[in-house]
């Protein structure tokens, strides 16, 4: 099956998939569908979905109540502040996490002094863990039925999470329902990022800011909504970013570090950033929004080696490892 590019440009190509045909089409359509999206996961590490089943105006009511989120004073934002790695919750203000691929503590922070990650978030677990509770603002105001939004924005998320992992076990050749027992308890975060308006020039003063630094993702896979802003690049295979510009109806999504550790590199979690927009307006440029889903496996899932992506024992490029603690172990060495 023929898919559309979304993104050519530096020997990097990411695909523009019909996920109806996923979901909906024939046998043959199904198959396709699915081989098409973990070959843009083994190639390129990203794939744009299009006729996703995401309403486009349960995804504009997302965005809306996440402008109302971020626009509380910021003590409001700061009573419902981030605390653990194991929790991952809550918010986080501008310049306390610096995304990028470096592990040592003191080297994160010498980077994050010298052009701190021009973002805040707000970080969203799923509401029914026993162990770690989200950070909700008060039930009033502007934030009144936040909470129920969210969550219910989480479920919406979940849903395609699962219907992807089905996508990428078809794709690979194994059973469709592989990956059902390792997503089942829906250990994923939804963050809100809100990228305050800044002033044009900053970006000319510090050449190393940016607004998101060079990293890729944690976890299995990100479900990314974009505004229509810009900003977000994608490292080419020769090492040049590329611009993945937003598409009006898409959800672009990623594979991460414990997906490829999964597959033995079979897959690509491929660095990305949030660099200055491509578009100009007047001395400053806006603020820019997006929601970013990530999922993993279950906490408790040991994660080693999928059948298929190796012939012999001694082919197997990592150990197995806890989904839980792996994930701990890195965000504990971005904050």
């Amino acid at each position: 099956m023929a898919t559309d590019a979304a993104v050519s440009k530096e020997g990097l190509v990411i695909p523009l998939i019909d996920f109806s045909k996923f979901l909906d089409g024939s046998p043959q359509e199904k198959t396709a569908t699915a081989k098409a999206i973990l070959d843009g996961f083994q190639t390129a590490g990203f794939v744009y979905l299009k006729k996703h089943p995401i309403p486009a105006d349960a995804l504009r009511h997302a965005f809306a109540r996440s402008a109302d989120f971020f626009a509380q004073p910021l003590e409001a934002k700061q009573r419902l502040g981030w605390t653990t790695p194991q929790a991952n919750r809550g918010y986080s203000s501008p310049g306390r996490e610096k995304v990028t691929q470096l592990q040592d503590a003191a080297e994160v922070e010498r980077v994050r002094s010298q052009a701190p990650d021009l973002k805040e978030s707000f970080e969203i677990g799923r509401e029914s863990d026993p162990a770690h509770r989200n950070h909700w603002p008060a039930d009033e105001g502007g934030l009144r039925g936040f909470r129920s939004d969210m969550n219910a924005f989480f479920d919406s998320c979940q849903a395609l999470h699962r219907d992807l992992m089905r996508a990428i076990a078809l794709g690979m050749g194994i059973d469709e329902d592989y990956f059902a027992p390792y997503v089942s308890a829906a250990d994923n975060t939804l963050r809100l990022l809100h990228y305050p308006e800044v002033k044009a020039d900053v970006f000319r003063v510090n050449p190393g800011q940016v607004r998101a630094g060079e990293h890729s993702d944690y976890g299995s896979v990100t479900l990314l909504f974009q505004d229509n802003r810009g900003g977000l690049q994608v490292q080419s295979p020769n090492g040049q970013f590329v611009d993945a510009t937003p598409i009006e109806g898409t959800i672009v999504v990623n594979a991460g570090d414990l997906l490829a550790r999964w597959s033995n590199d079979t897959i690509k979690s491929t660095i990305h950033r949030v660099v200055e927009p491509p578009r100009k307006e007047g001395k400053e440029y806006p603020p820019r929004y997006s929601i970013a889903y990530f999922c993993n496996p279950n906490f408790d899932s040991f994660i080693e080696t999928l059948p298929g992506t190796y012939a012999a024992e001694a082919e197997k490029k990592y150990t197995g490892i806890n989904s839980g603690e792996y994930l701990v172990q890195r965000l504990a060495a971005t904050y």
